[in-house]
């Protein structure tokens, strides 16, 4: 039996009595359980072919739970209890979730940012495992941060070998040179599903259980969803959430995700990488936007939002906590099984979207530019001007008339099309900077458009898609640093330092190409700049 509730209001519930009979019909549900690759466009089914083995995950994964106990036994019996998980993406994502849901600690290393990764090594190195976690190995970021831990451990006088634990694809070149190197321990997962559809993997797995969460009780969770999840039936929860998502006519996409209690922590995180790297393409897509509860765009009526209620219950609303006219769903159940529902309505959603809902083309883009700016010695952009501790640059035309911070965020928000959105990406210390996170809801009150917020580099792996795939409607607010110190990268030319500026100029580079307004902000004194900005962003929402 399902632990899974769902409610939908208004233009969320027109979609499903429009799409629903028909996804019923043609047993979309079944065949996708069955893996027939004809549920999508022609375009999209030889990616299919090899992607849809998350399907049987909460059953084929059961085989790693006992392997994955045994060594954190066997951690824990060596006085080992920190778990540092290396990743980015759905690498990161779902283990993430699973142990915050769990109160579980997990430390996530799925930054560049020196002063981050650094901070991360500085702290109980002596008790730390590390969990690498990468498909292939060839994950920059991923392979940065294990030949620096690599080197920390022995620096230490600790085995490295001994404290490396490798999650990837078998066969492939991380595989190979895991086992070579005597690594502690080497999970495959299974090839035949991706990044973000891999919570219920080697890849969410391994660094919970080894971090102490109760995996088995996890899976079961999902397997109690999963046959539920796969049936030809108009109630199925997955039918009507696809259906939400990408059937509102015209469409409703900007996904507002609001968390009410939940008790899924960071939940809509993980739901935003996986809907927006799955959907953003081909210039369409659905954006999901993770907001405050209350926050300035939950409460507004603009006919391009479909309000999403992450809640505890739903048997637990009454008729006041539901809006019948407005354009809302509101879920609730176990995280397994919403891990899994949301899976399948994702899927179901690129159905009716009619494209690929298993590649992610433009994520390749700013990885190629932030390569080319590291193999070269590209002169610095200058700044258009420097207001305070903050120098100020733009995409072209962008900042004609501009000589000051203010104008520069007008000039920004006046950029966007009368459907457009705001995307923050700061390639900062994402535990240590968080106080930039309040500006979000305050410049979503400006400028009367939903804003996304991402840290750098690991929305690159995420939201990333959408932004260069999807709709062209974005405005881009990029925020990067002086930093305090610098990290070098053991057997590699550049630091850590070069390495995430290259990130966000490669980006920023990539967006202007695609004739999108980037407005790049750079702190030459940290503190005083997210000081400043936030004055100024509160100016602007109260005039």
């Amino acid at each position: 039996m399902s632990s899974l509730g769902f409610i939908a209001t208004g233009a969320a519930q027109a979609a499903i009595e429009a799409h629903v009979p028909s996804l019923v019909a043609e047993k979309v549900a079944s065949r996708i359980a069955a893996k027939d690759t004809t549920v999508w466009v022609e375009s999209a089914r030889a990616e299919a072919a090899v992607r849809l083995g998350w399907v049987d995950a909460p059953e084929v994964s059961r085989a790693l739970v006992p392997g994955i106990l045994a060594l954190r036994d066997e951690l824990r019996a060596e006085g080992v209890n920190r778990i540092v998980l290396a990743g980015m993406g759905g690498s990161s994502l779902a283990p993430e979730v699973i142990c915050a849901t769990n109160d579980v600690e997990l430390v996530t290393c799925d930054s560049t940012d020196p002063e981050m990764v650094a901070g991360i090594l500085a702290d109980r190195l002596a008790t730390t495992a590390l969990v690498v976690a990468s498909k292939s190995g060839s994950t920059v970021e991923t392979d940065s941060q294990r030949r620096v831990f690599e080197q920390a451990f022995n620096d230490a006088g600790l085995d490295a070998a001994s404290r490396i634990i490798v999650v990837t694809d078998p066969g492939s070149p991380m595989d190979e040179a895991s086992r070579a190197a005597g690594y502690r321990a080497v999970f495959n997962a299974d090839p035949s599903v991706g990044g973000r559809y891999s919570a219920l993997t080697a890849f969410g797995l391994v660094p919970a259980g080894l971090a102490g969460v109760d995996i088995e009780a996890f899976l079961d969770e999902a397997a109690a969803a999963a046959e539920f999840l796969a049936e030809d039936d108009e109630d199925n929860i997955a039918l009507a959430l696809g259906a939400a998502m990408a059937g509102t006519s015209p469409l409703r996409d900007k996904l507002i995700f609001a968390d009410e209690g939940s008790g899924l922590a960071g939940f809509a995180d993980w739901a935003e990488q996986l809907i927006a790297e799955s959907t953003g393409k081909e210039q369409t897509g659905v954006l999901p936007v993770v907001v405050e509860d209350r926050a300035p765009e939950t409460v507004s009526g603009a006919a391009d939002f479909l309000q999403v209620r992450l809640v505890a219950d739903t048997g637990m609303l009454t008729d006041d906590d539901i809006d019948a006219e407005a354009a809302s769903v509101a879920i609730s159940g176990a995280l397994g099984a919403q891990m899994l529902l949301w899976e399948y309505a994702t899927a179901i959603a690129g159905r009716l979207l009619e494209i690929d809902p298993f590649d992610q083309p433009d994520v390749e883009a700013a990885k190629v530019a932030a390569r080319s700016l590291l193999d070269g010695t590209p002169e610095p952009v200058p700044a258009a001007f420097t207001e305070g501790a903050i120098e100020v640059r733009g995409s072209a035309g962008l900042l004609e008339g501009c000589d000051s911070l203010a104008g520069a965020l007008a000039a920004l928000v006046a950029a966007l099309p009368a459907n457009g959105y705001l995307g923050i990406q700061a390639y900062l210390d994402r535990r240590a900077d968080t106080e930039l996170e309040a500006i979000r809801p305050v410049l979503a009150a400006a400028a009367d458009r939903p804003v996304t917020f991402g840290w750098g580099p690991r929305f690159l792996h995420s939201t990333g898609q959408i932004h260069k795939g999807g709709p062209r409607t974005g405005g881009y607010l990029q925020l990067t640093a002086e930093s305090s110190m610098d990290l070098s990268i053991p057997g590699r030319a550049f630091t850590f330092g070069e390495l995430i500026a290259a990130q966000a100029s490669g980006d920023a580079q990539v967006l202007a190409d695609l004739g999108r307004p980037v407005l790049r902000l750079h702190l030459t004194d940290k503190e005083a700049g997210i000081r400043q900005l936030d004055k100024l962003v509160r100016e602007m929402a109260q005039a």
